[in-house]
């Protein structure tokens, strides 16, 4: 069975004013966290934040593009993104 992968509307805001390169990035890294859940060690600067949270870089360099995610079921398989933006403007702390 295939994880399920939501975002927030605030996700939703961003990619419209993301770069498209970062945007085909990051769909990228959703595809294959639909295949493969929640862990995706191969990313760059990929991370555990907390229990059941997570983080890699999109894009290294000035900006650097991050995305944030976390597991809302693990039973049901349904991930949630809750960032994706720049590394500067990312609150750790907040977003799981």
């Amino acid at each position: 069975m295939a994880w399920a992968v939501r975002l927030t509307s605030n996700v939703r805001k961003k990619l419209k004013r993301l770069p498209k390169s970062i945007d085909e990035i990051f769909q990228f890294l959703l595809a294959e966290m639909r295949l493969s859940g929640p862990v995706q060690a191969e990313w760059p600067n990929y991370g555990k934040l907390r229990e059941d949270c997570y983080h890699c870089h999109l894009q290294r360099g000035r900006p650097t593009y991050v995305a944030v995610w976390r597991v809302l079921s693990k039973k049901d398989k349904v991930i949630e993104v809750t960032y994706v933006g720049s590394h500067e403007k990312a609150r750790y702390g907040r977003l799981c």
